[in-house]
């Protein structure tokens, strides 16, 4: 648990920040995050990343300290509420646009530039092959190989690939 707070206590950190804009709010939610999460450590099934499980828990732990205070701030509540749901998905997309990268470079040169060419250049296939010295089947091939190599480690329907 050690290792596991040394690791990804930053990133929990920061993302409460990032919705509570409160210092020692967002460190001890921190705090209290590890504490659940050692208490339900048994419950974590490995269907998501380590530090999206924490996220999570964290961002409950967030809406019960609001639903707590919140006859004190109903306003900041709801704005609140609908500003953490952005930061959210825009951490979680970080998250796994970092992931997709990271198995992008694990594939072959080619493939990785066929994707590249594709999805960052928005390039035909019919230009990706005369560039790559190929046809356009192959390009398309290629492309769509590289896909399901991808699918089959991260997620990525909804990344537009």
């Amino acid at each position: 648990m050690e290792e596991l707070y040394r690791e990804n206590s930053r990133i929990v950190y920061y993302f409460l920040f990032s919705r509570c804009k409160d210092q020692a709010l967002a460190e001890d939610l921190m705090q209290e995050t590890f504490v659940k999460a050692m208490e339900s450590i048994g419950r974590y099934d490995g269907s998501c990343k380590v530090t999206t499980w924490l996220c999570q828990i964290a961002k409950h732990l967030l809406y019960q300290h609001w639903a707590k205070a919140k006859h004190e701030h109903p306003m900041e509540l709801d704005e609140s509420l609908a500003s953490v749901e952005n930061t959210e998905s825009q951490v979680i997309l970080r998250i796994e646009l970092a992931d997709v990268w990271e198995k992008l470079r694990e594939l072959p040169e080619r493939t990785r530039r066929v994707m590249m060419l594709r999805v960052l250049s928005g390039l035909p296939f019919g230009e990706i092959g005369r560039m790559l010295g190929k046809s356009e089947n192959w390009a398309r091939v290629t492309y769509f190989r590289g896909k399901q190599t991808l699918l089959k480690e991260v997620d990525i329907n909804e990344m537009g690939l």
